[in-house]
């Protein structure tokens, strides 16, 4: 073995290769030449040439007590190898190289051969979509131009490089059932309640015009009637997927031009039902219209029957269940379940699979899991619709494009007029601004993604030939492509309109200002600064109406550029109060961070509306103490107890970090610590904690663990046992009576927080009664439940009374219609 070694130092001096060079090689020798290595044999020393058997395997003779013996002598003198004809050290060495490489190569091909196919495709597509957003970001582009790209490049219109295109559009179709499902939890009955107008307004006048715009405008080129129908019904639906992910990506959701453009694509994917049932009966010639539309009602009333039925007495209990164990794990499992189960259930009902899915979001939007849902859900959600947007991509066929670039223009150009000029149109006859009217209308100027399935159907059943189809997709494509340059050109010239406009646009003069004024459901939100703008954020996110004021007109400024309600005022103002029409509010916050401005407009608003539910941004613990007292104002002061662990996280992490460690390891562990901490107490006590120190309720907060002892009077039950026991004469009966009546014990437990804020609410019931309504809404442990049976029956009585009330009222009333009756006459 030292002289094969010997032989491959040689050739890495000779050829001067690397030693990790030289190890590859000798090893790759000795794997691939099994022939020739058995015939090592003597080597002759240069001293003494005696015969070496440097390679031949060793025998064991320990059986004969001996050692092996050298092997017969060699006739080729120095040669190491026993049969000289078999060749040169070096010839051996080219042989196992050559070897290597073949053994290399078949590898190659058979590792190609397993990769091919569905392996091949789902390996490119992960890498496509972890890079295409970051490639993005850098060139300042949005990354659904970057999927819609790499799209174009990998499919059969490009490089060829997808070969399962089916496999792909079935995973991609995913991400629009987790977009639609995610919409859903948004979106729950009291948020369609009050976005009735916007959806059942602007949606369904937008649908109905623009799909008969369109049809009309495709009847110039004789398409049959059948035909007319699934293309402007198609056209006229716009990308829920493209809009609401730039909306988000820019924090404009909470916008007017927003809101507008959220109902609007709701009412939209609520239409696609009516269009995937009609298309079929198109097909037939209309006939059977009648029954089919029957039958799709009654499939409809079925699929939300059992949704009801199976949200209220299966998934509450099964969440519920989940949630205990505290996995996420098996909650994320659940609720991929939901998903799936709920649309593979409406698809098999031959409706559509994203409606089951939008369904099930409403159902679940109503519970308590809702917001953990939807952070379980967006990883998912976010590489399955980048899927989907890359197999938008696949519909862009560049050759088709180039073919026809006179067609290919006329029809994008046309979609986008017709559909901006509709929609803008409709948004101004509801009272929209022209700014927010032109900025909803070129944000939903595309076509939709369910283009697709409408017009793929269509071509299935016969209604558009494949040619037709495949120009109708090619330029719906086009246009969702386009979708951020007019969203951009929107944002361009509202910027203009808004600029051009006079001062009455930034106080609270404008159609949009008196479309919220003139409704009763809004509240106000007085100093829009770091805490005005959470508290509207949050006002947002329930979808509550609001109108904002700041005494500093620059920050009015900013904030209605981009579209937000807020203006210029000062709220101490009573013109500036009765002009925002803050009497019909439901509550005004106070937001404003100096101690005098705030007390002045508390002073103000309470002399001008005493009965209004007024909260305020304390500046510390005796301001909010003299507004609670005097003014009966919900003052909070907005920091955190001193010995809450949450503030204890910067800290440590600055320790960590200056003690070397990276700051990504630093924040991924206050990432984690700060989870354990509100999973561990449960972050609705640390909220209701937080709440009642920052209203004063609690100095400090104390270990939950501990009780208080509340003594209660004994009810009439106790005393009835207490009577039983002095006579012995409770016995078996009494015990079983104080097993029913444990809940009635004279000694009621309490945490110091519930015991803190009962004792609160008693101080403040009869002079703060706004403040003791929100300790009771806060801290529902603050009220006995003695009080609330007493409430519940006051409650019971008062419905008594007011029955009464009624019955005595008609009475009286139908005596009032009789003839007065005659006085008797007593006779003596």
């Amino acid at each position: 073995m030292s002289i094969f070694m010997h032989k491959i130092l040689l050739w890495q001096r000779k050829n001067r290769r690397s030693a990790l060079a030289a190890a590859a090689f000798a090893l790759s020798v000795l794997a691939c030449s099994k022939d020739q290595i058995s015939q090592y044999v003597n080597y002759e020393t240069p001293s003494s040439q005696s015969e070496i058997n440097i390679m031949q395997p060793r025998q064991t003779l320990m059986a004969r007590g001996g050692s092996s013996s050298p092997t017969a002598r060699s006739s080729g003198g120095t040669s190491i190898f026993k049969n000289s004809n078999k060749g040169t050290p070096e010839k051996i060495l080219e042989d196992a190289t050559r070897t290597t490489g073949k053994a290399m190569q078949n590898a190659l091909t058979s590792l190609g051969d397993y990769m091919k196919g569905s392996k091949a495709d789902a390996l490119i597509l992960l890498l496509a979509t972890a890079l295409v957003t970051p490639f993005s970001q850098n060139i300042g582009i949005s990354p659904i131009l970057g999927f819609l790209s790499a799209g174009m490049l990998l499919g059969p219109n490009g490089f060829g490089l997808i070969k399962g295109i089916h496999s792909t559009e079935v995973l991609a179709e995913l991400g629009i059932v987790f977009f639609l499902f995610e919409m859903g939890i948004e979106l729950s009955v009291e948020r369609l309640l009050q976005m009735r107008k916007d959806v059942f307004g602007l949606g369904l006048s937008q649908y109905l015009l623009t799909a008969l715009a369109i049809a009309g405008f495709g009847s110039l080129f004789g398409l049959p009637a059948n035909a007319l129908v699934v293309l402007g019904g198609g056209l006229a639906l716009s990308s829920s997927a493209f809009v609401l992910q730039l909306l988000k990506d820019k924090n404009e959701l909470a916008t007017r031009y927003g809101k507008a453009s959220f109902g609007v694509l709701l009412f939209q994917d609520l239409a696609v039902v009516p269009l995937l049932v009609v298309t079929p009966i198109l097909a037939g010639g209309g006939a059977g219209l009648a029954s089919a539309v029957g039958s799709a009602v009654l499939k409809a009333s079925m699929a939300l029957g059992s949704i009801a039925v199976v949200g209220r007495f299966i998934l509450n209990p099964l969440f519920k269940i989940v949630a205990s164990a505290k996995s996420q794990e098996a909650f994320l499992g659940v609720i991929l379940l939901t998903v799936l189960s709920m649309s593979f259930m409406t698809e098999g009902l031959g409706l559509s699979n994203t409606l089951g899915a939008f369904l099930a979001g409403v159902l679940l939007s109503e519970t308590k899991y809702r917001y953990q849902i939807e952070a379980d859900i967006a990883p998912f959600r976010g590489i399955l619709l980048g899927l989907f947007f890359v197999t938008v991509g696949f519909e862009i066929d560049v050759h088709l494009i180039a073919t026809n670039l006179p067609t290919v223009a006329s029809i994008v150009v046309g979609i986008l007029a017709i559909k901006s000029a509709v929609l803008t149109s409709v948004c101004l006859a509801f009272g929209l601004s022209l700014s927010t009217s032109q900025q909803t209308g070129l944000i939903l100027s595309q076509g939709g993604e369910f283009a697709f399935v409408a017009f793929g159907l269509a071509r299935s059943l016969g209604i558009l030939d494949g040619q037709t189809t495949k120009l109708l997709l090619t330029c719906v494509s086009l246009t969702m492509a386009l979708t951020p340059l007019m969203d951009l050109v929107g944002h361009r010239i509202a910027k203009r309109l808004e600029e051009d406009s006079d001062f009455t646009h930034y106080l609270g003069e404008d159609r949009d200002a008196n479309e919220i004024k003139g409704s009763d459901d809004f509240v106000v939100v007085a100093g829009y600064g770091a805490v005005g703008k959470v508290v509207c954020d949050m006002l947002d996110q329930k979808l509550i109406k609001y109108v904002g004021l700041d005494n500093d007109p620059n920050k009015a400024i900013q904030a209605r550029n981009k579209g937000l309600p807020v203006f210029y005022g000062d709220i101490g103002r009573p013109e500036v109060a009765e002009a925002f029409g803050v009497g019909k509010a439901k509550a005004v916050i106070v937001c404003i961070a100096d101690q005098s401005q705030c007390s002045r407009a508390v002073i103000a608003l309470r002399r001008l509306y005493p009965n209004m539910k007024i909260f305020a941004r304390a500046a510390n613990a005796d301001h909010a103490e003299r507004l609670q007292k005097t003014l009966d104002v919900i003052a909070m002061v907005p920091v955190l107890p001193e010995d809450n662990l949450l503030l204890t996280l910067p800290f440590g992490g600055a320790v960590l970090k200056s003690l070397g460690a990276a700051p990504e390891e630093v924040n991924a562990i206050l990432e984690t610590k700060r989870k354990e901490l509100l999973s561990g107490r449960g972050l609705r006590d640390n909220e209701e904690q937080a709440s009642l120190y920052q209203l004063g309720v609690i100095a400090e907060v104390e270990d939950e663990e501990q009780v208080v002892i509340v003594e209660v009077e004994p009810t009439g039950r106790d005393e009835k046992n207490a009577a039983a026991s002095e006579t012995g004469e409770a016995g078996e009966a009494r015990k079983t009576e104080e097993a029913s009546s444990s809940k009635e014990r004279k000694k009621k437990e309490k945490t110091p927080t519930e015991a803190a804020a009962a004792a609160k609410l008693e101080q403040t019931k009869e002079k703060s009664p706004m403040v003791a309504e929100f300790i009771e809404a806060n801290c529902p442990g603050s009220v006995d439940d003695k009080k609330k049976e007493k409430d519940t029956e006051l409650e019971v009585e008062i419905g008594e009374v007011s029955k009464i009330a009624n019955v005595t009222e008609i009475s009286s009333s139908s005596n009032a219609t009789r003839p007065p009756a005659q006085p008797s006459v007593v006779e003596d």
